[in-house]
């Protein structure tokens, strides 16, 4: 049996409903592949805590815990482990997004999300955020 690791992850939506997406660097599995931002849960930690930790520590920018929308989750079987992503969307954070590992981000229309290579886990989560940002989402 595989182990199981929990990752949270976040769609950072501007007034322009375009989504934030980092590429992973060099140094790191799955090296030049696009991804939502955030990371692994901790012992101890809520899925919200750690993206909050997370997203400090590698954008330098304040999410508020209200403000993480919960919204669809990703499962993915991977050859040495099992991830569970929840992907949470934010309209809202304090700071100037700065990357602090390196990596390249890049505000994408959800339109153009599928132009991006991205981890197995978080292809499928695409369509949904392609269909809430592109008419269908005016309670935003």
């Amino acid at each position: 049996m595989k182990p199981l690791l929990l990752v949270a992850a976040v769609a950072l939506i501007d007034d322009d409903k375009r989504v934030l997406i980092a590429q992973r660097p060099a140094r790191k599995s799955m090296a030049g592949l696009w991804e939502f931002p955030g990371g692994k849960v901790e012992a101890g930690e809520t899925p919200e805590d750690a993206l909050c930790r997370e997203i400090k520590e590698e954008l330098d920018i304040e999410l508020c815990r209200t403000c993480l929308a919960p919204f669809n989750f990703a499962s993915h079987a991977y050859e040495n482990f099992h991830l569970l992503m929840p992907l949470y969307l934010c309209r809202t954070w304090e700071g100037d997004i700065t990357p602090r590992e390196g990596q390249t981000v890049k505000w994408v229309r959800a339109l153009d999300l599928n132009r991006y290579p991205m981890p197995p886990a978080d292809e499928p989560l695409i369509p949904w955020l392609r269909d809430l940002l592109s008419g269908a989402s005016a309670h935003l």
